[in-house]
Order: structure tokens, then C-alpha cells, then sequence
């Protein structure tokens, strides 16, 4: 299924994970690709660009290089950012500040960059990568990460709502415990096992299958879907 054929789509944090897994795939229903991460990266099929989601100027320089490659912009997926895996008591200012920037000021700064291409596309749409620590407490910790992505949860819908009348969609993606190397750390540390607890379906998602359902958000078969929250979290929200 091709379903994104003649689509130009913009990815960020695509050099791993699921950013890299939702590249392969919108390539493979078509897409033309733009690949950003703030490390060099190769994803096949992209053009790929180093991009520090977290300042202006970058995403300047970015949505330059879209418009005068591409002439156009139809899909932006803000994936990128950072997580932290300590409780409230042991989190610093500086390292709250740097997870909400790459987290939270990126979704920001990335719809604002985008929005005249978006708007002129007459198929635009956002996928804002949330988490379900953006909508629930998960395990009681992560506290940047997770107010982090509650914003992103909330302005996705404010944002949803201003451009509904544009032809603009907007919605966020909350996956659950991913395998992604985000996790390593809790898998040297016990907290793999609680995320495992925690999952009705008793096991993490892969990164193919946050993927599947960016692709169903940015193509006409989700035309009538804008501000929602889409969970892909083998059933823990579901508790």
C-alpha cells in the first residue's frame, strides 16, 4: 500500500528508534522523506540533515532546505527528544531544562517552522510524538519527560483546533515501552521489569508498530482526525 505517494514528509530524531523505523516505513507507502537528527544519519530512501530540534535558527535553516528541495511540505512528525530516568527529588534544573527543550520547545518550534508549508499543502498533517507518561504517571518517575510530553499532549490539541479550518491536522502519537535504546538504562537498572508488569500485553512495543500508526495519522485514511491522542501501549493505559 502506497497510500503516501507523492507526499514530502520531514521526520525528526530519525536516527534511531522509532524516528528511524517511522522513515522506513513512510518511504515505503511512497513518501518523499526528510531525515533531521541532531547526529549524522544515513536512513535509507531520506535526505538526511543534521538538526538540532531545540533552536530556531536550526529549524529555519531546516524548512529552507524542505522549500527549496521540495517546494512543499505535507507531513512533519516531531519525534525527537530526550528522556530521564530519575525521580523528581534527584532531577536538576539543567537536566529538566534540557529534556523539556529537546522534548517539548521542539514540538513548539517545529509546528511554527512548518506552518506555511503545512497550510499550503491541502493534505497537511502533524504527528507530535507524545508518550504515555504524557497522559498517565507511569511509574512514578521520569518527571521531565513526562511533563514534557503532557505539553506536547495539550498543544497538539490547541494547535489542532487553530488549524482545523487551514486543512491542517494535528495529532499526537503515545506509545508505550518501546524497544528503543532509550531503554537501556532501565534495562540495567530493574525498571525493565516494572515496565513489563505494567503491560497488559506483558511485553515492549517495536518500533515498527509506533510507526504503522504515524503512517495511518499522516494519510487520508485518518482524514477526519485531528486533536486526537492515539495510544500504542499493549494495553496499559487501558488499566
Amino acid at each position: 500500500m502506497r497510500r503516501l505517494e507523492g507526499r514530502v514528509a520531514l521526520v525528526t530524531g530519525a536516527g534511531g528508534g522509532i524516528g528511524r523505523a517511522t522513515v522506513e516505513r513512510l518511504v515505503s507507502e511512497g513518501a518523499t522523506v526528510i531525515a533531521t537528527d541532531i547526529r549524522e544519519i544515513v536512513p535509507a530512501g531520506a535526505l538526511t540533515l543534521v538538526h538540532d530540534v531545540s533552536s530556531e535558527s536550526a529549524w529555519a535553516e531546516v524548512v529552507s532546505v524542505v522549500e527549496s528541495r521540495f517546494g512543499r511540505l505535507d507531513i512533519l512528525v516531531n519525534n525527537a527528544g530526550l528522556t530521564d530516568f530519575g525521580v523528581i527529588e534527584g532531577t536538576s534544573l539543567e537536566e529538566f531544562n534540557e529534556v523539556v527543550a529537546a522534548s517539548q520547545t521542539s514540538v513548539f518550534l517545529g509546528m511554527k517552522a512548518c506552518g506555511p508549508l503545512l497550510k499550503a499543502s491541502g493534505h497537511g498533517s502533524v504527528i507530535n510524538m507524545s508518550s504515555i507518561l504524557g497522559t498517565t504517571g507511569g511509574l512514578g518517575g521520569s518527571p521531565a519527560y513526562s511533563a514534557a510530553k503532557g505539553a506536547v499532549r495539550t498543544l497538539t490539541k490547541s494547535t489542532a483546533i487553530r488549524w482545523a479550518a487551514k486543512g491542517v491536522r494535528v495529532n499526537s502519537l503515545h506509545p508505550g515501552f518501546t524497544d528503543t535504546p532509550m531503554l537501556e538504562h532501565a534495562a540495567q537498572t530493574g525498571v525493565l521489569d516494572r515496565m513489563l508488569d505494567a503491560t497488559p500485553m506483558g511485553r515492549l512495543g517495536h518500533p515498527s508498530e509506533i510507526a504503522a500508526a504515524v503512517a495511518f495519522l499522516a494519510s487520508d485514511d485518518a482524514s477526519f482526525m485531528t486533536g486526537e491522542e492515539m495510544h500504542v501501549d499493549g494495553g496499559f493505559t487501558a488499566r
